[in-house]
């Protein structure tokens, strides 16, 4: 049982800070890029999306 709660511990400070943006900030990435694709409004759109994503990559979590 300590073993299990150790292992689940260790795993979670794994996860906190850099690891755990990516999560949230690559599906926005790659929904940028999928909106691109649309002819005028696309490249703006992932322009807006990139900055959104690089802004809660500088969180410090």
């Amino acid at each position: 049982m300590k073993v299990k709660l150790l292992l689940v511990l260790s795993f979670a400070l794994c996860l906190q800070g850099c690891v755990l943006t990516k999560v949230v900030t690559v599906p926005m990435r790659i929904g940028g890029a999928v909106i691109s694709v649309v002819p005028v409004i696309g490249d703006p759109i992932d322009e807006s999306i990139d900055t959104v994503a690089d802004g809660i990559d500088t969180i410090p979590i």
